[in-house]
Protein backbone atom coordinates (compact mmCIF):
# COMPACT_ATOMS: atom_id res chain seq x y z
CA UNK A 1 0.00 0.00 0.00
CA UNK A 2 2.81 2.50 1.24
CA UNK A 3 4.71 1.84 -2.16
CA UNK A 4 1.91 2.63 -4.42
CA UNK A 5 1.38 6.12 -3.28
CA UNK A 6 4.49 7.22 -5.40
CA UNK A 7 2.68 6.13 -8.38
CA UNK A 8 -0.75 8.02 -7.06
CA UNK A 9 1.22 11.45 -7.05
CA UNK A 10 2.96 10.41 -10.80
CA UNK A 11 -0.54 10.13 -12.04
CA UNK A 12 -1.86 13.00 -11.56
CA UNK A 13 1.28 15.21 -12.08
CA UNK A 14 0.51 13.95 -15.49
CA UNK A 15 -2.91 14.12 -15.08
CA UNK A 16 -3.90 16.94 -12.83
CA UNK A 17 -7.80 17.71 -14.63
CA UNK A 18 -8.72 13.58 -14.04
CA UNK A 19 -11.06 12.62 -11.36
CA UNK A 20 -8.82 9.22 -9.17
CA UNK A 21 -10.26 6.95 -7.37
CA UNK A 22 -8.85 4.19 -5.22
CA UNK A 23 -9.73 0.91 -3.98
CA UNK A 24 -8.52 -0.69 -0.75
CA UNK A 25 -9.51 -2.67 2.03
CA UNK A 26 -10.20 -1.44 5.27
CA UNK A 27 -7.39 -2.97 6.92
CA UNK A 28 -4.74 -0.64 5.57
CA UNK A 29 -7.13 2.00 4.25
CA UNK A 30 -5.58 5.21 6.65
CA UNK A 31 -2.68 4.39 4.29
CA UNK A 32 -4.34 6.83 1.28
CA UNK A 33 -7.44 7.83 3.42
CA UNK A 34 -5.94 11.64 3.37
CA UNK A 35 -4.17 11.22 0.50
CA UNK A 36 -4.03 14.88 -1.43
CA UNK A 37 -3.60 13.67 -4.87
CA UNK A 38 -6.70 11.27 -4.72
CA UNK A 39 -10.51 12.12 -4.89
CA UNK A 40 -11.95 9.03 -3.97
CA UNK A 41 -10.94 6.26 -1.86
CA UNK A 42 -13.36 3.44 -1.78
CA UNK A 43 -12.94 0.90 1.47
CA UNK A 44 -14.27 -2.21 1.80
CA UNK A 45 -14.12 -4.88 4.44
CA UNK A 46 -11.93 -7.83 4.48
CA UNK A 47 -14.51 -10.75 4.54
CA UNK A 48 -14.84 -14.19 4.03
CA UNK A 49 -16.99 -16.76 2.48
CA UNK A 50 -20.64 -15.93 1.43
CA UNK A 51 -20.51 -12.64 3.08
CA UNK A 52 -17.50 -11.54 1.12
CA UNK A 53 -18.93 -12.87 -1.92
CA UNK A 54 -22.46 -10.48 -1.29
CA UNK A 55 -19.99 -7.74 -0.80
CA UNK A 56 -17.63 -8.08 -3.90
CA UNK A 57 -21.07 -8.30 -6.12
CA UNK A 58 -22.29 -5.61 -4.81
CA UNK A 59 -19.15 -3.13 -4.78
CA UNK A 60 -18.78 -4.59 -8.44
CA UNK A 61 -21.79 -2.70 -9.45
CA UNK A 62 -20.92 0.36 -7.85
CA UNK A 63 -17.95 0.68 -9.81
CA UNK A 64 -19.30 -0.06 -13.17
CA UNK A 65 -21.76 2.59 -12.61
CA UNK A 66 -19.02 4.92 -12.14
CA UNK A 67 -17.84 4.47 -15.49
CA UNK A 68 -14.18 4.61 -15.33
CA UNK A 69 -12.39 5.18 -18.38
CA UNK A 70 -9.03 2.89 -16.62
CA UNK A 71 -8.18 1.04 -14.10
CA UNK A 72 -4.92 0.18 -12.61
CA UNK A 73 -4.37 -3.16 -10.92
CA UNK A 74 -1.10 -2.96 -8.90
CA UNK A 75 -2.38 -5.62 -6.34
CA UNK A 76 -2.81 -8.89 -9.02
CA UNK A 77 -4.56 -10.94 -6.80
CA UNK A 78 -7.82 -13.02 -7.72
CA UNK A 79 -9.90 -10.22 -5.99
CA UNK A 80 -8.66 -7.45 -7.45
CA UNK A 81 -8.50 -8.60 -10.74
CA UNK A 82 -12.20 -9.83 -10.76
CA UNK A 83 -12.89 -6.40 -9.65
CA UNK A 84 -10.65 -4.89 -12.15
CA UNK A 85 -12.53 -6.47 -15.14
CA UNK A 86 -15.90 -5.97 -12.91
CA UNK A 87 -15.71 -2.38 -13.65
CA UNK A 88 -15.85 -2.77 -17.28
CA UNK A 89 -13.43 -0.18 -17.97
CA UNK A 90 -12.38 0.20 -21.33
CA UNK A 91 -8.90 -0.10 -20.11
CA UNK A 92 -7.79 -2.59 -17.63
CA UNK A 93 -3.73 -2.91 -16.94
CA UNK A 94 -2.60 -5.09 -14.60
CA UNK A 95 0.79 -7.88 -14.37
CA UNK A 96 0.67 -10.49 -17.08
CA UNK A 97 -0.51 -13.70 -14.78
CA UNK A 98 -1.10 -17.05 -15.43
CA UNK A 99 -4.87 -17.30 -15.50
CA UNK A 100 -5.64 -13.87 -14.87
CA UNK A 101 -3.69 -12.29 -17.52
CA UNK A 102 -6.94 -12.10 -20.02
CA UNK A 103 -9.19 -10.09 -17.14
CA UNK A 104 -6.57 -6.92 -18.33
CA UNK A 105 -6.85 -4.84 -21.93
CA UNK A 106 -3.37 -4.02 -21.33
CA UNK A 107 -0.90 -6.43 -19.85
CA UNK A 108 2.82 -5.39 -18.04
CA UNK A 109 5.43 -8.50 -17.96
CA UNK A 110 6.81 -9.03 -14.19
CA UNK A 111 9.61 -11.94 -14.56
CA UNK A 112 9.12 -14.56 -11.74
CA UNK A 113 11.92 -14.90 -9.44
CA UNK A 114 14.20 -12.05 -8.41
CA UNK A 115 15.78 -9.26 -9.46
CA UNK A 116 17.58 -6.55 -8.07
CA UNK A 117 14.81 -3.70 -8.80
CA UNK A 118 12.87 -1.79 -6.51
CA UNK A 119 9.20 -2.61 -5.41
CA UNK A 120 8.09 0.56 -6.71
CA UNK A 121 9.70 0.92 -9.81
CA UNK A 122 7.80 -2.02 -11.16
CA UNK A 123 4.37 -0.62 -9.76
CA UNK A 124 5.80 2.30 -11.88
CA UNK A 125 5.38 0.08 -14.93
CA UNK A 126 1.92 0.04 -14.94
CA UNK A 127 1.53 3.59 -14.68
CA UNK A 128 3.34 4.04 -17.59
CA UNK A 129 1.61 1.79 -19.43
CA UNK A 130 -1.29 4.19 -19.33
CA UNK A 131 0.94 7.05 -19.40
CA UNK A 132 4.27 6.78 -21.24
CA UNK A 133 5.90 10.05 -20.85
CA UNK A 134 5.34 9.49 -17.43
CA UNK A 135 9.42 9.47 -16.56
CA UNK A 136 10.61 7.15 -13.90
CA UNK A 137 10.57 7.14 -10.59
CA UNK A 138 13.41 8.91 -8.50
CA UNK A 139 12.71 8.32 -4.49
CA UNK A 140 13.92 12.16 -4.45
CA UNK A 141 10.87 13.66 -6.79
CA UNK A 142 8.94 10.65 -5.86
CA UNK A 143 8.80 9.24 -1.59
CA UNK A 144 6.70 7.23 -0.56
CA UNK A 145 3.40 9.62 1.65
CA UNK A 146 1.15 9.26 4.00
CA UNK A 147 -0.06 12.49 5.70
CA UNK A 148 -0.52 13.08 9.52
CA UNK A 149 -4.05 12.41 11.23
CA UNK A 150 -4.52 15.13 13.55
CA UNK A 151 -6.74 13.14 15.33
CA UNK A 152 -4.00 10.15 15.95
CA UNK A 153 -1.73 12.77 16.77
CA UNK A 154 -3.52 14.20 19.89
CA UNK A 155 -4.68 10.51 20.82
CA UNK A 156 -0.91 9.42 20.98
CA UNK A 157 0.47 12.67 23.03
CA UNK A 158 -2.45 12.55 25.62
CA UNK A 159 -0.99 8.56 25.81
CA UNK A 160 1.69 10.03 26.25
CA UNK A 161 1.73 12.09 28.73
CA UNK A 162 -0.01 9.78 30.86
CA UNK A 163 3.06 7.31 31.18
CA UNK A 164 4.78 10.11 31.77
CA UNK A 165 6.83 11.08 28.19
CA UNK A 166 6.99 14.72 27.94
CA UNK A 167 8.89 16.70 25.05
CA UNK A 168 12.08 16.44 27.22
CA UNK A 169 12.38 12.74 26.25
CA UNK A 170 14.44 11.09 23.29
CA UNK A 171 11.72 8.34 22.14
CA UNK A 172 13.35 5.29 19.78
CA UNK A 173 10.82 3.35 18.81
CA UNK A 174 11.66 -0.62 17.79
CA UNK A 175 9.15 -2.67 15.91
CA UNK A 176 9.74 -6.18 17.36
CA UNK A 177 6.44 -7.44 15.18
CA UNK A 178 6.62 -9.55 11.59
CA UNK A 179 4.19 -10.44 9.08
CA UNK A 180 5.74 -14.00 8.41
CA UNK A 181 8.53 -16.23 10.37
CA UNK A 182 10.88 -15.32 7.60
CA UNK A 183 11.35 -12.27 8.98
CA UNK A 184 11.08 -12.88 13.06
CA UNK A 185 14.28 -11.44 14.15
CA UNK A 186 15.29 -13.57 17.60
CA UNK A 187 13.53 -11.80 20.26
CA UNK A 188 16.72 -12.16 22.30
CA UNK A 189 18.76 -10.05 19.68
CA UNK A 190 15.59 -7.31 20.07
CA UNK A 191 16.57 -7.34 23.50
CA UNK A 192 20.43 -6.93 23.50
CA UNK A 193 19.69 -3.58 21.25
CA UNK A 194 16.86 -2.53 23.45
CA UNK A 195 19.17 -2.98 26.23
CA UNK A 196 22.12 -1.57 24.56
CA UNK A 197 20.12 1.63 23.41
CA UNK A 198 18.42 2.38 26.56
CA UNK A 199 22.10 2.48 28.88
CA UNK A 200 23.58 5.34 29.69
CA UNK A 201 20.38 7.81 28.44
CA UNK A 202 18.12 8.61 31.54
CA UNK A 203 15.75 10.99 29.10
CA UNK A 204 15.63 7.83 26.90
CA UNK A 205 12.43 6.08 26.25
CA UNK A 206 12.16 2.93 24.49
CA UNK A 207 8.78 2.16 22.82
CA UNK A 208 8.02 -1.49 21.71
CA UNK A 209 5.78 -1.62 19.17
CA UNK A 210 3.96 -4.54 17.01
CA UNK A 211 0.45 -6.03 16.04
CA UNK A 212 -1.91 -7.56 18.68
CA UNK A 213 -1.05 -10.73 17.56
CA UNK A 214 2.75 -10.32 18.79
CA UNK A 215 1.98 -8.47 22.06
CA UNK A 216 3.63 -11.62 23.84
CA UNK A 217 6.21 -11.79 21.95
CA UNK A 218 7.07 -7.83 22.17
CA UNK A 219 6.55 -8.52 26.29
CA UNK A 220 9.12 -10.81 26.20
CA UNK A 221 11.66 -8.49 24.78
CA UNK A 222 10.91 -6.11 27.13
CA UNK A 223 11.13 -8.80 29.69
CA UNK A 224 14.72 -10.02 28.23
CA UNK A 225 15.73 -6.45 27.99
CA UNK A 226 15.44 -5.68 31.93
CA UNK A 227 17.22 -8.56 32.57
CA UNK A 228 20.48 -7.55 30.65
CA UNK A 229 20.47 -4.08 32.46
CA UNK A 230 17.63 -1.84 30.81
CA UNK A 231 17.19 0.79 33.37
CA UNK A 232 13.22 0.26 34.56
CA UNK A 233 10.83 2.09 33.40
CA UNK A 234 12.91 3.47 30.24
CA UNK A 235 10.74 0.10 28.29
CA UNK A 236 6.81 0.61 27.16
CA UNK A 237 5.26 -1.61 25.13
CA UNK A 238 2.48 -0.51 22.91
CA UNK A 239 1.16 -3.33 20.47
CA UNK A 240 -2.73 -1.75 20.19
CA UNK A 241 -1.54 0.82 17.89
CA UNK A 242 -3.45 1.97 15.28
CA UNK A 243 -1.75 2.61 11.53
CA UNK A 244 -2.16 6.35 12.09
CA UNK A 245 -0.83 6.49 15.41
CA UNK A 246 1.81 4.20 14.68
CA UNK A 247 3.27 6.90 12.30
CA UNK A 248 2.43 9.68 14.79
CA UNK A 249 4.96 7.92 16.95
CA UNK A 250 7.82 7.26 14.78
CA UNK A 251 7.48 11.23 13.78
CA UNK A 252 7.63 12.17 17.69
CA UNK A 253 10.65 9.60 17.72
CA UNK A 254 14.55 10.29 17.46
CA UNK A 255 14.71 6.43 15.51
CA UNK A 256 12.86 3.78 14.59
CA UNK A 257 14.37 0.28 14.08
CA UNK A 258 12.52 -2.78 12.89
CA UNK A 259 12.65 -5.40 10.30
CA UNK A 260 11.66 -5.00 6.40
CA UNK A 261 7.62 -4.51 7.31
CA UNK A 262 4.89 -2.49 6.20
CA UNK A 263 5.52 0.32 9.45
CA UNK A 264 9.01 0.40 8.43
CA UNK A 265 7.60 1.25 5.23
CA UNK A 266 5.11 3.55 7.36
CA UNK A 267 7.99 5.08 8.83
CA UNK A 268 9.73 6.17 5.63
CA UNK A 269 6.64 8.30 5.01
CA UNK A 270 8.35 10.56 8.11
CA UNK A 271 11.70 12.04 8.57
CA UNK A 272 12.68 10.20 11.21
CA UNK A 273 16.36 7.95 10.76
CA UNK A 274 15.53 4.64 10.73
CA UNK A 275 17.53 1.73 11.02
CA UNK A 276 16.06 -1.66 9.21
CA UNK A 277 17.05 -5.17 9.23
CA UNK A 278 16.87 -7.66 6.15
CA UNK A 279 17.15 -11.26 6.41
CA UNK A 280 15.18 -12.96 3.20
CA UNK A 281 14.61 -10.04 1.25
CA UNK A 282 17.15 -7.04 0.00
CA UNK A 283 16.82 -3.57 0.60
CA UNK A 284 17.61 -3.44 -3.11
CA UNK A 285 13.72 -4.46 -3.70
CA UNK A 286 12.31 -3.64 -0.56
CA UNK A 287 14.08 -0.69 1.34
CA UNK A 288 12.91 2.47 2.52
CA UNK A 289 11.82 4.69 -0.92
CA UNK A 290 12.62 8.20 0.62
CA UNK A 291 14.55 11.38 0.31
CA UNK A 292 18.06 9.81 0.42
CA UNK A 293 18.66 13.15 2.11
CA UNK A 294 16.99 11.40 5.42
CA UNK A 295 18.94 9.31 7.82
CA UNK A 296 18.67 5.41 6.55
CA UNK A 297 20.73 2.40 7.57
CA UNK A 298 20.51 -1.15 6.98
CA UNK A 299 21.58 -3.78 8.79
CA UNK A 300 21.10 -7.88 6.47
CA UNK A 301 23.50 -10.98 6.15
CA UNK A 302 24.86 -9.89 2.89
CA UNK A 303 25.45 -12.57 0.31
CA UNK A 304 24.29 -16.02 0.87
CA UNK A 305 23.20 -18.69 -1.88
CA UNK A 306 19.86 -18.96 -0.70
CA UNK A 307 19.18 -15.21 -0.28
CA UNK A 308 16.94 -13.46 -1.40
CA UNK A 309 13.84 -16.31 -0.82
CA UNK A 310 10.19 -16.80 -1.59
CA UNK A 311 9.59 -17.24 2.35
CA UNK A 312 7.39 -20.18 1.48
CA UNK A 313 10.48 -22.75 2.86
CA UNK A 314 13.68 -22.25 4.58
CA UNK A 315 16.01 -24.08 2.63
CA UNK A 316 19.30 -24.58 4.89
CA UNK A 317 16.37 -24.78 7.83
CA UNK A 318 17.65 -22.24 10.22
CA UNK A 319 16.93 -18.99 9.29
CA UNK A 320 20.94 -17.91 9.03
CA UNK A 321 20.24 -14.62 7.00
CA UNK A 322 18.43 -13.72 10.23
CA UNK A 323 20.45 -15.48 13.07
CA UNK A 324 23.97 -14.34 11.53
CA UNK A 325 22.72 -10.48 12.15
CA UNK A 326 24.67 -9.23 15.16
CA UNK A 327 22.79 -7.02 17.36
CA UNK A 328 25.82 -5.16 17.85
CA UNK A 329 26.11 -4.60 14.04
CA UNK A 330 22.06 -2.87 14.91
CA UNK A 331 23.38 -1.49 17.57
CA UNK A 332 26.10 0.71 15.90
CA UNK A 333 23.57 1.76 13.04
CA UNK A 334 22.04 3.16 15.05
CA UNK A 335 23.62 5.10 17.28
CA UNK A 336 25.44 6.12 13.60
CA UNK A 337 22.00 7.17 12.37
CA UNK A 338 21.57 9.52 15.75
CA UNK A 339 24.66 10.97 14.96
CA UNK A 340 24.20 11.67 11.65
CA UNK A 341 20.81 13.25 12.13
CA UNK A 342 22.24 14.85 15.20
CA UNK A 343 25.32 16.78 12.67
CA UNK A 344 22.50 17.57 10.05
CA UNK A 345 20.38 19.09 12.17
CA UNK A 346 23.19 21.19 13.91
CA UNK A 347 24.96 22.30 10.44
Amino acid sequence: MVLTTPVIRAIRRACPDARLAYLVESNSAAVIARNPHLDDVYVTPLLHGFARVQEDMALALRLRRERFDAVIDMHGGPRSSLLALATGAPVRIGYTIPGRGWMYTRRVERPRGHRDRHSVENQWDLAEALLPGIGRPSPATDPVEMPDDAAASERLRRRLREAGIDESHDLIVVHTGAGNEFRCWPQGSFARVVAALSSGAPNRRIILTSGAAQARRTELVRSLSERQGAPQGSILVACDLDLNELRSLVERAILFVGGDSGPAHIAATTATPMVVIYGPTTPTVWGPWRDPSLVTETVDAGPLPCRPCDQRVCEPGDFRCLRRLQPEAVVASANRAIERSRASRHG
